[in-house]
């Protein structure tokens, strides 16, 4: 590196033209503060490219000379290090000459000040280089560049730049700001710096992309919002075709179908009633000779039941009169009999007493019977005077009293007894069983009400079923099916409804094995899933319909019937009871019955002798009697069946009169309606397109509407859809969304590309950093190196930590560079620990300093040093100056006057400055001190 041999300054502050020696080792400038060494120190960084130190700039020192242009003006060294000329520090700015001149012009342009700087071969004065061309001047980029081809590297430049104060004060640095400044003099931080700023770039550029990303989502909320829009209105479009296409073609074709259905199946009906005429006009003639028959099997059977019933009159007057012959007769041989009996045992009057006994306790129980059988017929006289005026069957307390709560609490219901009727009485039976254990089976009208039902039902125990999943009977059920014997009124439970179609009603057991599945014969046998079982039920108990009343009162009549007999009966041997106990009671009395019976024996044995012919004879009557009763009833049915049939013949045969008069009425005038409908049919087809009445275009529409009615409440239900319905109706928003696809598609687009170029720029700082560490560790040993050597020089050791460095940002922020120094073996210290002199932080300072610019490829370079004396005593100031001797490098020194000269003894030349006097333009000349030194070999 060069060495600065003199400098001259021009219009520069204060001072108006002075010319410097600075060729020596050590260059002292002394002065009072305020005196200009700073100043000078100034000139020397701007003319080296450098920044002032303290905010003042160029710009400051040339506005206080007030010219137009201020120079400065330096002579370096450029001798050789070696033999070769290549060694010369400005030899690669093709200069070779052994000193080199180097100039800044600071001028006035347009209001502001600018430096341009020039340098050349030998020493050129100031007038000779005003002739130069502006175009031979350089910028301060490239003269900064020009200066570090020379050996003013950027370490030296940014040492050579450290403000006033800094650079004795390197020891109180923190082992943090330290390694800063290691690097930020060596140019690391200012590449950590673009790393830091790259890093920042990318932060800004993430943010950027969330920036981005949010605003892609509001694009495609919007969009959403945009695509919601758009769907209603192809909603819209395709109700509004969809409704066009209702009234165009579909309820049109439709209604033009099922007109031609209907004709079809009025063709049908018309050509099945001909057909039908035909076979009722057979039948007519058929009944009519049926009548003709049956009337005279009516005169006949009426004749044999007239002979009949006058025989059974006869037989009947027989049979009474030999009853009323038998009885007297009958009545003496009992007598005879208890006599006898009471004969025997009249002697005894214990066996007497106790015939007393058992005839009196026979008495009794025959009254018992009497009382109970007359109890029994009061019961049953009640239950059919309430069956009399009444239209059902009645109910069971508990189903009656569940009903009238439920009533009270407004809850529509009924049972499935009032819901079924049974129309098929061969079926009765079957019926009744299968559904006896539902007859009281609620079911509800509305759903809604069954919890409150349920409460009810659980209050009173109500054992049957409470049902809301009830449904009406189908229209169509099973043939032969036990649905298909009932007439169902009202809503039945669907279980209900699938048992009863799914039982088949069978003639008998063998017929419903060879059926299989589930079957019940007339006899009510019912088999199913779980095995056959009878499910009779006595026809006192059957409950469903008017038959069922008719069957209870039938069966109550029948039981009055045998009451009343066994009444009779009851009454009768209470009679001879009560006979019986009268004679033993005059036996004991002493009335003696061996005595009657020796008297009427005569009597008695006649009676005996005459009552077996007597009862043959009533045997025989009554044989009689019930052979022509059974005749006289089979007539009577056989007339009545005969009876019946003609009837129902009769009937039958009006019926076909009617409907052949009215089918002879009715039938041309429907033909010819029929024709002219068709006709019209044929005219409205003729007006549809082919592909509308196509066999499958029809058939799609049927599949999709089923017939015009449907067809036309789904018209109905467009036209109330679009009427109320809220629709976008604007036909621009499809444009719009096109549009707004489009943006968002571009931003989703070109944020996933800002994204990927964004992580692989991360990606390639991250790997270039973590190549720029070992950079880092490189610059960090060579300073190590540096300081270590100026130690030794100065009698010092010293020792420097490797810092921690990773690529990492809080490892590069948290790593520091502690440094250890050892004076006169007293013990390691640190920076700025407090233990050591004043001396020894100088000297500190100066090894840090000076390890800063040390570079093992260019020796020599000069250091700016501003006050490194201040504040130290004598044998300090001889440690420092001997130190700055020992190091070969240039260093240009600032200290005030002071009375001791000992600050003075280090230097080679000595600069004495002196404050500008007030009122005076110009400061005084610097005075110069020189110390004769030999000339340097090389």
């Amino acid at each position: 590196m060069f060495h600065l041999q003199s400098i001259e300054l021009l219009h520069w502050d204060y001072c108006q033209r002075l010319s410097l020696p600075l060729d020596g080792a050590i260059i002292t400038v002394a002065g009072p503060n305020g005196s200009g060494k700073t100043t000078l120190l100034d000139a020397m960084r701007t003319l080296l490219g450098l920044e002032c130190s303290g905010g003042r700039s160029f710009k400051t020192y040339a506005r206080h000379a007030n010219a137009d242009a201020s120079w400065l003006r330096a002579v370096v060294d450029n001798r050789p290090r070696t033999r070769q000329s290549s060694s010369r520090p400005f030899a690669r700015n093709l200069l070779y000459a052994d000193q080199v001149t180097l100039a800044c012009r600071i001028q006035r342009n347009s209001g502001d000040w600018q430096r341009r700087y020039y340098m050349a071969d030998g020493d050129v004065a100031i007038e000779q280089l005003l002739e130069l061309p502006d175009k031979d001047w350089l910028g301060i980029e490239h003269w900064r560049r020009r200066l570090e081809t020379a050996g003013l590297s950027r370490a030296i430049a940014r040492v050579l730049a450290l403000e006033q104060g800094q650079t004795d004060r390197l020891c109180e640095y923190s082992p943090k700001e330290l390694l800063r400044l290691v690097f930020d003099v060596f140019g690391d931080q200012e590449v950590l710096d673009r790393y830091e700023e790259a890093r920042r770039h990318q932060r800004d550029v993430a943010d950027e992309a969330e920036a981005a990303a949010k605003e892609l989502a509001h694009g495609q909320a919007q969009l959403a919002l945009v695509e919601a829009r758009l769907n209603l209105y192809r909603q819209y479009q395709a109700k509004l075709r969809e409704r066009e296409r209702l009234h165009t073609e579909v309820i049109p074709v439709l209604e033009w179908r099922d007109a031609r259905d209907t004709m079809l199946a009025e063709a049908q009906e018309l050509h099945r009633q001909r057909l039908e005429h035909g076979k009722s006009l057979a039948r007519q003639r058929q009944d009519r000779q049926a009548l003709l028959q049956l009337a005279q099997q009516q005169e006949q059977l009426a004749v044999q039941l007239a002979q009949a019933e006058t025989q059974r009159k006869a037989a009947q007057e027989a049979l009474s009169e030999a009853r009323g012959h038998e009885t007297p007769v009958e009545d003496l041989v009992r007598q005879a009999d208890e006599l006898h009996a009471l004969a025997q045992v009249e002697g005894d009057a214990e066996q007497l007493a106790l015939r007393v006994q058992q005839l009196q306790q026979q008495c009794q129980a025959h009254e018992r019977d009497w009382h109970t059988r007359q109890q029994e017929r009061e019961a049953a006289q009640r239950a059919l005077e309430q069956l009399r005026s009444a239209r059902t069957a009645p109910r069971p307390e508990d189903a009656t009293r569940f009903a009238q709560l439920l009533r009270q609490q407004g809850i529509a219901h009924h049972f499935v007894a009032d819901a079924i009727e049974i129309i098929d009485e061969h079926w009765r039976a079957a019926a009744e069983g299968v559904l006896r254990s539902a007859r009281w089976v609620v079911v509800l009208e509305n759903p809604a009400d069954e919890a409150r039902a349920s409460q009810l039902a659980e209050q009173q125990r109500y054992r049957h079923y409470l049902v809301a999943d009830a449904a009406p009977a189908p229209e169509r059920v099973p043939p032969h099916s036990l649905l298909a014997a009932l007439h169902v009124a009202a809503p039945l439970p669907v279980w209900l409804l699938r048992t009863l179609a799914a039982i088949r009603c069978v003639p008998d057991t063998a017929a419903g094995f060879a059926a299989g599945g589930e079957w019940i014969t007339p006899q009510a046998y019912w088999r199913d899933a779980r095995g056959g079982r009878s499910v009779w039920v006595p026809p006192s108990q059957h409950q469903f319909g008017a038959a069922a009343l008719a069957a209870r009162r039938e069966s109550i009549e029948q039981r009055l019937a045998e009451l009343d007999v066994q009444l009779q009966a009851i009454a009768q041997q209470q009679r001879e009871s009560e006979r019986q106990l009268q004679a033993a009671k005059a036996a004991a009395a002493g009335h003696r019955a061996a005595e009657e019976l020796a008297r009427r024996s005569e009597e008695f044995a006649t009676a005996r002798s005459q009552l077996a012919q007597l009862r043959q004879a009533r045997i025989s009557a009554g044989q009689r009697y019930a052979e022509l009763d059974q005749q006289y009833q089979r007539l009577g049915e056989q007339l009545r069946q005969a009876q019946s049939q003609y009837q129902q013949t009769q009937q039958r045969l009006q019926g076909d009169e009617s409907a052949a008069s009215r089918f002879a009425r009715e039938w041309q005038g429907r033909r010819d309606a029929l024709r002219t409908r068709s006709a019209q049919s044929r005219r409205q087809r003729g007006q549809f397109p082919p592909r509308w009445i196509a066999p499958e275009a029809i058939a799609q529409l049927r599949e999709q509407f089923t017939n015009a009615t449907q067809a036309r409440l789904r018209g109905q239900a467009v036209a109330r859809e679009l009427e109320e319905g809220e629709w976008e109706t604007d036909p621009s928003i499809e444009e719009r969304h096109t549009l707004m696809v489009a943006q968002v598609a571009g931003q989703q687009a070109q944020l996933q590309q800002r994204q990927a170029s964004n992580e692989s720029a991360r990606i390639a700082v991250d790997n270039a950093r973590e190549r720029y560490i070992d950079v880092l560790r490189a610059t960090v040993r060579r300073y190590r190196k540096n300081i270590t050597e100026l130690g030794e020089l100065a009698g010092v050791a010293v020792q420097a930590d490797t810092p921690h460095l990773e690529n990492d940002d809080a490892a590069l922020r948290q790593a520091e560079l502690r440094v250890h120094f050892n004076f006169d073996g007293k013990g390691q210290i640190g920076l700025n620990d407090g233990e050591a002199s004043g001396g020894q932080q100088v000297i500190k300072s100066l090894i840090l300093l000076v390890g800063l610019l040390k570079d093992d490829e260019a020796s020599g370079g000069f250091v700016f040093i501003d006050e490194p004396f201040a504040h130290l005593d004598v044998r300090n100031i001889q440690l420092v100056g001997h130190f700055l001797k020992s190091t070969r490098a240039q260093y240009v020194l600032t200290t005030p006057i002071t009375h001791n000269v000992e600050v003075f003894e280090p230097a080679d030349v000595t600069l004495v400055t002196a404050k500008k006097k007030p009122g005076e333009r110009w400061a005084p000349p610097i005075g110069v001190l020189q110390r004769r030194v030999a000339p340097e070999q090389y």
